[in-house]
């Protein structure tokens, strides 16, 4: 399989194999009008398997959604063909609107216009809570 290289874009490489389709549906990668590329399970000598996603514009990308998903992440910014940068992604300690609280009594779900704000409470075990009912995040 030939995926060509990108001249100006994103590259996330390292995600945990299997995470990768849910990293594309959160970032909002399909209403993108450029190529994007998911590749899964590809061979890596440092995590056995992992997935990458080549993103052929240079947009900005959520690094609280990446860190969410998969802390373990890099993200390459990619100017004239050549690695201009490597971000290094750690979890966030507040994730706003990026998952919704599934508590149905929780204020979220009657004030729609109110933030869905989760906090990390257990970094080793990466678990973050609603900050308004303390429900867990799945």
């Amino acid at each position: 399989m030939k995926i060509d290289s990108i001249q100006n874009g994103v590259v996330i490489d390292h995600i945990t194999a299997g995470c990768g389709m849910r990293l594309y549906d959160l970032l909002g990668l399909d209403d993108l009008d450029c190529s994007v590329a998911l590749i899964k399970n590809v061979a890596s000598k440092k995590m056995g398997r992992k997935d990458i996603i080549k993103i052929d514009a240079a947009i900005p990308v959520n690094l609280d959604i990446i860190g969410y998903v998969d802390p373990g992440a890099t993200v390459n910014i990619i100017r004239g063909g050549e690695l201009t940068e490597k971000r290094a992604i750690d979890m966030p300690e507040c994730l706003t609107n990026v998952i919704k609280c599934k508590n149905p009594r929780c204020i979220t779900s009657c004030e729609q216009e109110l933030s869905h704000v989760f906090k990390l409470t257990d970094r080793e075990n990466k678990v973050y809570r609603c900050i308004y009912c303390e429900t867990k995040a799945n």
